[in-house]
């Protein structure tokens, strides 16, 4: 790898820990930069290694959050075992299922999703009223599972779509659901590395190198998250959606 690229790869994580952080997203920029950094290695690697360098970034937010504020647990860990199950099962369904099919669906949801939050400028600025115990347990099982499957089996946006539903199913504000979605993406990170790992397909010393500068990056957004609360990670929300929207557009239409 010429060292270019691997300076390249290495902001990409700086960056892409940062996105992650706030509102999710960081995976368009270091899946892209990676596939452009390693031309000759299969998707397979390039989504191995994505995830090696995502997990500990993730990890590190998801800490950070936790010795701060008041996770959501009721919520984040019944929603982070299904997505195990289910990120595993998306990553193994990558060989059979056309993503051709995915990719236009999931464009209309991000286009709702950033419409909605557009729109009402209240939504996620405070936290609503809990919903009975048994049905938000249900209820993050099946977000969980859903958002799993799809985070193993496509990815691009998954952090996203994770914080709009923790704020509109379960009425938390935007910090706590961004607090409650890294907790499920460290556990999707680890399903989809327990598919790629042991059939080979990580760059373990890329992976690594990338996964110090992510780790800072996370630093940086989880920090800025907690200094200026919600309203912050709204706006951070809002860009990446709209970024995620263009880009997924131009890979569909362009």
């Amino acid at each position: 790898m010429a060292e270019i690229d691997l300076i390249l790869l290495l902001v990409a994580a700086l960056f892409a820990g940062f996105v992650d952080a706030v509102a999710g997203g960081g995976g368009l920029i270091q899946v892209p930069t990676l596939l452009m950094a390693l031309p000759a290695e299969s998707p397979a690697t390039v989504f191995g290694t994505n995830k090696v360098a995502s997990i500990f970034g993730t990890a590190n937010a998801a800490w950070r959050y936790a010795r701060r504020i008041a996770l959501p647990w009721r919520i984040a860990l019944p929603a982070a075992a299904t997505a195990f199950l289910f990120s595993f099962a998306g990553a193994a369904a990558v060989a059979w299922l056309p993503k051709d099919v995915v990719r236009p669906l999931v464009l209309g949801l991000l286009v709702l999703v950033l419409i909605y939050t557009v729109v009402k400028p209240e939504f996620g600025v405070v936290s609503g009223a809990p919903l009975a115990a048994g049905l938000e347990r249900k209820l993050a099982l099946l977000v969980g599972a859903v958002l799993g499957f799809y985070d193993g089996f496509f990815g691009p946006g998954a952090g996203s779509f994770m914080i709009f539903a923790f704020v509109h199913w379960f009425r938390l504000d935007f910090l706590h659901a961004s607090s409650a979605a890294k907790v499920v993406n460290f556990s999707t990170n680890a399903a989809a590395l327990a598919y790629f790992a042991p059939t080979g397909h990580v760059l373990w010393a890329v992976g690594l190198g990338m996964a110090i500068f992510n780790i800072a990056g996370a630093l940086l957004g989880s920090r800025l998250a907690l200094r200026h609360g919600s309203g912050f990670v709204r706006g951070v929300f809002i860009v990446v959606a709209s970024v995620l929207i263009a880009r997924l557009g131009y890979d569909t239409f362009g």
